[in-house]
């Protein structure tokens, strides 16, 4: 029975990174947001939906998600319709994720609202990662389209880091790259020590 590993954090907290860490120990990772890009290109059904109620936001690609983020900045309203869409078809491939993965020791399940979609009870332990917010502000104020109302909004979204922390199995700091991939082999060890 794999040990599932759930890794959450803020915005611009290293989670990518982070993931991409335990990929180079040999540790299977799905990533949510991966999940829901191939969701939006892919899945007929789910890009109806969100056609229906954005019509703007679907082309031959399936759904652009710069556009719909752009409709969501101005009706944030929409997400609480647009998530009962796109969260049922992402759970699937979570499950055939680990189902097809089911020989490894410790799967990492990469998902940004593990807190906020109260989904820490899915996973055999939670992993935060978290930055000082001087640091978050500044990875994220780097990222393409990104404007200071789009970080706010999605900061006020999400569970605050200190929360985060205090509800974690672990955390790792994120602050530099060598101290964080050292943070993830001794994790990965710990783990698997049981």
């Amino acid at each position: 029975m794999s040990f599932l590993l759930g890794l959450t954090g803020s915005i611009g907290m290293g989670k990518s990174t982070t993931a991409d860490m335990f990929r180079d120990e040999g540790i299977p990772v799905w990533d949510a947001d991966q999940a829901v890009h191939e969701t939006y290109r892919e899945n007929a059904e789910v890009i109806s939906a969100i056609g229906a109620l954005v019509p703007d936001a679907v082309g031959e690609a399936g759904v652009d998600r710069a556009k719909l983020s752009k409709a969501l900045e101005k009706n944030p309203k929409l997400i609480a319709e647009i998530e009962p869409i796109v969260h049922p078809q992402v759970a699937k491939h979570r499950a055939a994720f680990i189902e097809s993965h089911r020989a490894a020791d410790l799967i990492l399940l990469d998902i940004p609202l593990i807190y906020e979609k109260d989904m820490a009870a899915e996973f055999d332990a939670v992993l935060v990662v978290s930055v000082d917010t001087d640091t978050q502000r500044e990875r994220v104020m780097q990222r393409e389209g990104m404007s200071p109302l789009k970080f706010e909004m999605i900061r006020n979204m999400q569970v605050p880091d200190d929360v985060k922390r205090e509800k974690a199995d672990f955390v790792i700091y994120t602050n530099t790259i060598s101290q964080t991939r050292a943070d993830v082999q001794k994790l990965i060890e710990r783990i698997r020590a049981g």
